[in-house]
């Protein structure tokens, strides 16, 4: 088979057929597209953050000429309005969106791909919802349970990104640095505007500088888009600190749910945000699932070796 990467540039520019904003309450709009060739497979693509947002690149994991894809920007980030709105803005209000985009394309069954806290929200509505699940294809899966949370924000990925992580905690007085996620969620809901900004700026380049193997400093740059930052960090840490209202553990408690649904689990073996312990959990409770650990990968889904195992099982489910 031809690397599948270097397949894609036969079509570089998948643009949308169709796109909108759907009112999904709340004071809430979102908007959505949808790529590929009306009437075939459908899937849905979620993104990652939370807050982060769809882009262009997102549409090149799938065949055009085999998928009906609907992307969309999750509540208060992208192109979707109010821009980092915390209010009404859950896992469950996301759920409660899929099921409304899914009613709105005419589809009873869809693949749902996702990636980073894609993956969560994957599970979520998979579990929630799994008779409307064709097959899932899953990236960096995280699970949302606090040791994952206390590793990327607290102390784990501190002794692998030392340098990074002095700069991350930066923005925050010695006395508070014990609870990290507390002390950035306080500045990000506060009134100080300019604290608000540096602070977003600072959360979201700790990500931008930790998911790739090797640096990549244009990711740092576009993740410290004022925009861009202020969304990302703003309804990441709203729904980390929150634990995505979700119980300890919940997910592969709940993964009996999703038996009997074909899956595919890519996942960078150095990949700092989310441990690949837990993709291994996930894998072993669930049998249906193929789990592909890329060896020199970190976590983003454009690092060669898991965008390449991405787009072969998208391909495959197309058959």
């Amino acid at each position: 088979m031809a690397n599948t990467t270097e397949l894609r540039s036969d079509y570089p520019a998948i643009e949308p057929y169709d796109s909108g904003m759907l009112d999904v309450g709340d004071g809430h709009q979102i908007y959505w597209e949808r790529v590929g060739t009306p009437g075939a497979k459908p899937a849905v693509f979620l993104h990652g953050g939370p807050g982060g947002g769809c882009s262009h690149n997102h549409r090149q994991v799938f065949d055009p000429g085999k998928y009906d894809v609907l992307l969309f920007d999750q509540r208060g980030c992208g192109r979707s309005t109010p821009h980092a709105c915390l209010d009404a803005n859950t896992t469950w209000h996301l759920v409660a969106d899929i099921e409304r985009l899914r009613a709105l394309c005419g589809v009873d069954k869809w693949l749902v791909f996702g990636g980073s806290w894609g993956s969560t929200l994957a599970l979520a509505y998979a579990e929630t919802h799994p008779q409307h699940v064709s097959e899932l294809v899953l990236r960096g899966i995280y699970t949302l349970t606090q040791a994952e949370l206390d590793w990327y924000y607290q102390y784990g990925v501190s002794e692998m990104h030392p340098e990074k992580f002095e700069r991350f905690v930066a923005p925050i007085p010695a006395d508070e640095r014990n609870n990290m996620m507390l002390a950035y969620h306080q500045r990000l809901t506060g009134n100080n505007e300019a604290e608000k900004i540096a602070c977003a700026k600072a959360w979201s380049q700790w990500e931008g500088g930790t998911v790739t193997l090797l640096p990549d400093p244009s990711l740092v740059d576009d993740f410290g888009g004022d925009q861009f930052a202020l969304a990302f960090a703003r309804i990441e840490n709203h729904f980390f600190i929150n634990k995505g209202w979700m119980d300890e553990g919940q997910l592969l408690r709940d993964v009996s749910r999703l038996h009997g649904i074909p899956a595919v689990i890519v996942h960078g073996r150095f990949d700092m945000p989310c441990p690949l312990k837990y993709a291994w959990q996930l894998a072993n409770a669930w049998p249906d699932a193929e789990l592909h650990i890329v060896e020199a990968a970190g976590h983003a889904m454009t690092e060669p070796g898991i965008l390449d195992q991405l787009i072969r099982a998208t391909d495959r489910f197309a058959e």
